[in-house]
């Protein structure tokens, strides 16, 4: 007995280090992610490329706090309706500002016609995107940032994909299972994602009933890719990401490919597959 709780200890002590590891991999992440900014990208800069930024905020009644939006219209967007992309930002603050930068812009630009118009909502430093104690941020994102950007940016309300980086690409699995006939599209980059409420990130959930509650890869596994109805799914990763084990347990338990490419939980492996990525959401998007 005596060394079944000793092997026990030596378990749980492992997953400690294992989260702690974690989140300060996911801080380094989103903090070089945004060091690397020169400054917000406005309309009138050539890192814009040619798109139409538009800074606003949403009061929501859900989180109870005003939170800033960034939005993005690609250039010769005319009067047409451009499909929308929900795109998440990963753990830290400013968090709308992270991924609304010149190789995103240059990537959506490159698309041409097909790129979509792109809205960046911040989800606070570390709410996971879903309903908990202090706000329910999965019906902030649903039912107030995604229809704001409808509205302000023209954009066509029945094609819609979501996706994000780290908390976001958690956040996109997340939200989209509660609303499986909205999304064209999920995609999760370096999702984080966690087998059981005791390997998480502190502050990723309010206690274990909450990570229960939203525990994406135990929903996977129980009903297959029905949950998220007949949206496209992605998910990808870098070879020495921390996150690796469970966004391949999400990709087996949906029956879908998990991409790897050599990189780390960093801003550098983001930046390099952002034209990949947007790719599948136009791709997908045109095909809804």
């Amino acid at each position: 007995m005596r060394t079944g709780s000793r092997a026990r200890g030596v378990q749980r002590r492992r997953r400690a280090v294992a989260a702690l590891v974690a989140i300060a991999l996911v801080a380094v992440g989103v903090t070089e992610a945004r060091r690397h900014l020169p400054g917000d990208v406005r309309s009138s800069s050539a890192a814009a490329h040619g798109a139409r930024i538009e800074r606003y905020s949403v009061r929501s009644r859900f989180v109870h706090r005003t939170l800033p939006q960034v939005a993005a219209v690609p250039r010769a967007a005319g009067d047409r309706k451009r499909p929308l992309l929900v795109f998440l930002h990963g753990r830290g603050r400013d968090g709308e500002e992270s991924n609304a930068n010149g190789d995103f812009f240059a990537a959506l630009d490159k698309l041409g016609a097909r790129a979509p118009a792109v809205v960046f909502p911040n989800g606070g430093e570390s709410s996971y995107f879903h309903a908990r104690a202090d706000g329910d941020w999965a019906r902030y994102v649903l039912d107030e940032a995604i229809p704001q950007a409808v509205r302000r940016l023209h954009a066509d309300p029945r094609r819609v994909a979501i996706g994000g980086i780290s908390m976001g690409g958690f956040g996109a699995y997340s939200l989209a299972r509660l609303r499986p006939q909205r999304f064209c599209a999920v995609g999760g980059h370096s999702a984080a994602l966690w087998s059981s409420g005791d390997e998480s990130a502190a502050g990723a959930f309010d206690d274990a009933e909450d990570f229960g509650r939203n525990d994406v890869i135990a929903i996977a596994r129980a009903r297959g890719r029905a949950a998220w109805g007949r949206a496209q799914l992605w998910l990808d990763g870098g070879s020495e990401d921390p996150f690796r084990a469970g966004g391949e347990a999400l990709a087996a338990a949906l029956g879908i490919r998990m991409r790897h490419w050599p990189g780390a939980h960093e801003g550098d492996y983001w930046r390099a597959h952002y034209a990949r990525y947007l790719r599948f959401y136009a791709d997908a998007l045109a095909a809804c």
